[in-house]
């Protein structure tokens, strides 16, 4: 996305992480700090420069895909350069935490900006900013009011006219996990049947898709993190998609599930010290606001306060944990295959 948001290339073996080294060019530091970031927003350089001048601890920044970063980490084993790892949605940083990537730590300032259900109850993680999920409709083709909760969707009268991003999408798998933990697993393959019998389209690749898919009336309604919807809204991909933006309404349902981007320290880590300054940087109001107030995420306390994201309303989280929606992932996804979730 423009100026924004860079997609970098899936990591293969033919291809390189892409690093860059964030630092206070006045400071003559031997320290340094190396981040491995499934995040891929330039906004967050600016957090990172700021830690640096703040702290005089070099940041070498690493970015790739969060499933190639994973899967780098793992084959670089104890020769990892990694001392933090930064990923987005519950169950990548559950499953690397799972695997073994990352090490427990716990502190003060930790565990007074992080809630409780927004970290890893062994410490092996931490969240930093937070996702909403939320129903994205077109107004001049579906009735607003009937649609207030994920399972409206399985409403039969609406067949035809829902879309869905494809299965593999971490973010709907946290979605189902979340039904999941609460309403069960009976009830939850309840709803995706009726759900994907009403799906109009072919599974999209993306959020965005899925938006200009509604604006333009192809389906009627979609299931979207906000921020994706914000950062059309503020013309962060052009004046096209701005306008399709403005063409559907936000519908959050209450409670609404959360999701978060997070951190942690690598096992191991070579600069553990640095690291756990790091960490607390960017889990503190400072920290957290710098990372989700350009992105449109909500930092961890309080919300997003663009004009964007408050056109949407306010949002009352379930009472489902990070962890649990980790821990349900893999029967989410189970779950999604068996009704023909693609």
């Amino acid at each position: 996305m423009k100026n924004l948001h860079r997609l970098l290339p899936t990591l293969v073996a033919t291809s390189s992480l892409i690093a860059t080294v964030l630092t206070n060019s006045t400071i003559a530091s031997t320290r340094e700090v190396r981040v491995y970031s499934g995040r891929h927003y330039n906004t967050d350089r600016k957090v990172f420069k700021k830690f640096a001048e703040e702290t005089g601890i070099r940041v070498r920044l690493i970015e790739a895909q969060g499933i190639s970063l994973i899967e780098r980490i793992k084959r670089e084993g104890r020769n990892s350069k990694a001392d933090v790892i930064l990923l987005v949605d519950a169950a990548r940083i559950s499953n690397a935490a799972k695997s073994g990537l990352l090490q427990s730590y716990r502190s003060e300032k930790l565990e007074k900006s992080v809630p409780a259900e927004y970290r890893d109850p062994e410490s092996r993680w931490y969240a930093l900013t937070r996702r909403v999920r939320v129903l994205v409709a077109n107004p001049k083709i579906v009735d607003i009011k009937k649609i207030q909760k994920y399972s409206s969707l399985a409403d039969p009268s609406l067949k035809g006219l829902v879309c869905l991003r494809k299965r593999n999408s971490p973010y709907n798998q946290s979605l189902v996990a979340d039904q999941i933990a609460l309403y069960g697993k009976k009830e939850t393959k309840r709803w995706l049947k009726g759900m994907i019998e009403n799906v109009s389209e072919p599974f999209f690749p993306g959020d965005i898709g899925i938006t200009r898919a509604v604006a333009q009336g192809k389906c009627g309604v979609g299931i979207v993190n906000h921020y994706y919807v914000a950062r059309m809204l503020a013309g962060v991909n052009g004046v096209k998609d701005r306008r399709f933006a403005r063409k559907v309404e936000i519908i959050t349902p209450d409670p609404a599930h959360v999701n978060v981007s997070a951190g942690g320290i690598a096992k191991y880590a070579q600069n553990k010290s640095e690291a756990i300054e790091l960490l607390e940087f960017l889990a503190s109001p400072t920290g957290s606001s710098g990372l989700a107030g350009p992105t449109y995420e909500h930092p961890l306390k309080g919300v997003n306060t663009s004009p964007e994201v408050k056109s949407f309303g306010g949002f009352t989280p379930d009472k489902v944990t990070i962890e649990e929606l980790g821990l349900l992932n893999s029967k989410a996804i189970k779950l999604m295959a068996e009704t023909g979730w693609e």
